[in-house]
């Protein structure tokens, strides 16, 4: 158990008003990635569609299949909408995955270690999920989120696949990883936290990541991941837990809460270079 790596970055997700995926993925076509369409979660009431890296990372585009309204107050599937972990986020860049396991309790693992290393998360037991492809396909998967709402998209969730993960992130052909935008792969995550909120963040990132931060500072720390494939131009994923150095930061961080400010991206040298928006989230052009 001990050998299971717990810091490879498996997806980022990005949320749009109900019922718009075939929107984003225009507005994401439009910033120059190839998007895949997705299919909607087991029990209905999400869908999404997929920006496939290189590095073997993807971008998650999702919606809600429906608005709140439409559920009768009261109903099992209103209920269900509630209670989703996302239901009351805004649109934009909220949360992220690492690879899980379907074989392995990523959550005892990670609970264990945060126990001996003093630090306060705790994730819960692992849950199934899946999805029904477009083509009919049916991907099963096991998640594990960290047990206290104000960490959910501060600190990563786990996904493990129990079908192939090729079904759930098709690399092949590669050319479903090709964008025009010269996209390679993720940069960074760069995540806003409180000034008070930072010191036991650092703590959590590490217990989560199994290794302390590359670089620490008063402002932020700086973690390296993996990726799911090794062999791709670029170096390897950040992970950077901060706190707001601009008006813009303050700002997003007072109306947004805690969570992902930004998103880099590396790209082939030439083509795209400095920021863009989504329009609901940051983004970061960075040479590769």
């Amino acid at each position: 158990m001990s050998t299971l790596s717990t810091k490879t970055l498996d997806h980022i997700v990005h949320l749009t008003p109900p019922g718009s995926v075939n929107e984003v993925s225009r507005q994401f076509q439009d910033l120059g990635f190839h998007v895949l369409p997705g299919g909607t979660h087991a029990g209905g009431l999400t869908e999404n569609a997929l920006v496939i890296l290189q590095d073997g990372a993807y971008l998650e585009l999702i919606s809600f299949t429906h608005p709140a309204s439409h559920y009768p107050p009261g109903s099992p599937e209103r209920q269900k909408r509630d209670a989703n972990p996302w239901a009351w986020k805004e649109p934009g860049w909220i949360d992220y995955a690492f690879l899980g396991s379907s074989s392995t309790s990523i959550s005892e693992l990670i609970n264990a270690r945060a126990k001996k290393d003093k630090s306060r998360i705790r994730y819960e037991p692992e849950v199934d999920g899946g999805r029904e492809r477009s083509d009919g396909k049916v991907l099963k998967w096991r998640n594990s989120a960290p047990s206290q709402d104000d960490d959910r998209g501060v600190a990563p969730f786990f996904c493990g696949d129990v079908t192939p993960r090729e079904w759930r992130v098709p690399l092949d052909p590669p050319s479903n990883a090709e964008h025009p935008s010269g996209v390679l792969g993720v940069a960074y995550v760069r995540i806003l936290v409180e000034d008070n909120d930072l010191s036991h963040m650092k703590a959590n990132i590490t217990s989560v990541v199994g290794r302390s931060p590359v670089s620490n500072t008063s402002r932020r720390a700086t973690w390296v991941l993996d990726t799911p494939r090794t062999d791709v131009p670029g170096g390897k994923p950040r992970l950077i837990i901060s706190v707001p150095e601009t008006a813009d930061e303050r700002w997003t961080l007072k109306e947004r809460g805690e969570g992902i400010y930004e998103v880099a991206f590396l790209v082939s040298s030439g083509t795209k270079a400095g920021q863009a928006w989504t329009p609901y989230g940051k983004i970061v052009w960075l040479k590769g």
